[in-house]
């Protein structure tokens, strides 16, 4: 069992991916990346994830920020006005992640239509 565990430990594909590996981490990355400015508020992610909740949303925020991979800016002002961007760490991912949406849109057919068709 101790072999077991200290391999899952130290299999960087686990540890890594668990923490940003769901849908909705990947999507906000992506958005993030893909906006004219570099940084999105709060309401702009969400309207481009409407099917995301906006408590799930807000956790997925605040997990991406944890793991250094989304930066969370909050200026003083009345309304409040927060704005969200990637890290460093963040923009160093977007091309392994530009590659799965790239891999993704060629084998769509393949994977997620033949899915649909078995339904």
């Amino acid at each position: 069992m101790a072999d077991f565990k200290a391999e899952y430990l130290a299999c960087p594909i686990r540890q890594v991916i668990s923490r940003f590996g769901d849908k909705w981490s990947m999507l906000v990355l992506f958005m993030l990346h893909k906006s004219d400015t570099g940084t999105l508020r709060f309401n702009e992610i969400h309207k481009l994830m409407s099917d995301c909740s906006q408590k799930m949303l807000s956790q997925t925020l605040k997990n991406l920020e944890h793991y250094n991979l989304v930066h969370r800016e909050v200026y003083p002002q009345v309304p409040p006005k927060v704005e969200y961007s990637l890290t460093e760490t963040g923009k160093s991912l977007m091309p392994s992640l530009l590659s799965l949406v790239d891999w993704a849109l060629q084998h769509f057919d393949d994977v997620v239509v033949k899915d649909i068709v078995r339904e």
